[in-house]
């Protein structure tokens, strides 16, 4: 514990800036329920009320409390993009260390799979799937993560491919070890460090990705609070200098904003550069 304390002291403010971002986003998303005055979907008022005692940050096109709807749209929107980010980092960094340590022709077919999926604009290619398949919680996930499963691929592949070239990696392979072993006990521990950074970043994009595919309507649906969503449906009140539709627009941007300064950090501490004091 005293270890982790002394590596969280050592950040610089923006990475504990974004650090306690991060906690407050996962402690909202945990305790929703506990911290909502109303539930989820209920229909409190009339639409648009303004913000006031009774509502602190008014209602919605429905009439449904905004604070609430902001509040559950973090276990929503978060929740979601993350499950989306750890399957899309099993299935792309799975494959990319696969590739990686049995070479030949299994590298080239995934390499070229992938290939294939990259040249397909990922947004369009995403609109056409969920259009034709449905924009359930789990196929929305399942697509995503696929898409974004090609960008992990090329870095694990691209890390693990400098690495199955060292001569630790020979030693064991001489030894008589097989590929799971060479892949989890020597690859995979030397390749964490850009790959934890690259979760990080990944995990903005997908978060992003999921806002934008319910602002267009094929993304969360209702009503399931969404922040993305949430925008749209309360777009109408920018017009008369209503700042509620910004909420969940902020929300968005400063999750976003503290956990790139957390990864600039991590990135930085893993490089083996040196602060200069």
């Amino acid at each position: 514990m005293s270890a982790v304390l002394k590596f969280l002291g050592s950040a610089p403010w923006s990475a504990r800036f974004g650090l306690l971002v991060i906690f407050i986003y996962v402690a909202v998303a945990l305790f929703a329920p506990v911290l909502t005055p109303y539930s989820e979907t209920e229909i409190v008022g009339a639409e648009f009320e303004p913000w006031g005692e009774e509502y602190v940050l008014g209602t919605d096109n429905l009439g449904r409390d905004m604070l609430t709807r902001l509040i559950y749209g973090a276990r929503n929107t978060v929740g979601i993009a993350f499950v989306t980010t750890c399957l899309a980092f099993m299935i792309g960094g799975g494959f990319g260390l696969l590739a990686s340590a049995l070479g030949g022709w299994v590298d080239q077919i995934l390499s070229r799979m992938v290939d294939v999926l990259m040249a397909i604009p990922q947004l369009i290619f995403a609109l056409l799937i969920l259009t034709i398949v449905g924009t359930s919680v789990p196929v929305l996930i399942i697509v995503i993560a696929v898409l974004d499963s090609t960008r992990v691929f090329r870095l694990a592949r691209a890390v693990a491919m400098n690495i199955v070239v060292m001569d630790f990696v020979e030693v064991s392979r001489l030894r008589g070890e097989g590929t799971g072993w060479v892949i989890f006990r020597e690859v995979l521990p030397n390749a964490m460090p850009p790959l934890v950074a690259e979760f990080g970043l990944r995990f903005c994009f997908v978060f992003l990705f999921i806002s934008a595919l319910s602002f267009l309507g094929l993304g969360i649906q209702p009503p399931t609070a969404d922040w993305g969503s949430m925008v749209r449906d309360n777009a109408t009140l920018i017009t008369f200098g209503d700042i509620t539709p910004l909420l969940p627009a902020g929300a968005i941007a400063l999750l976003t904003v503290g956990v790139n300064f957390v990864v600039d950090w991590f990135l930085h501490k893993t490089s083996g550069l040196r602060d200069d004091h």
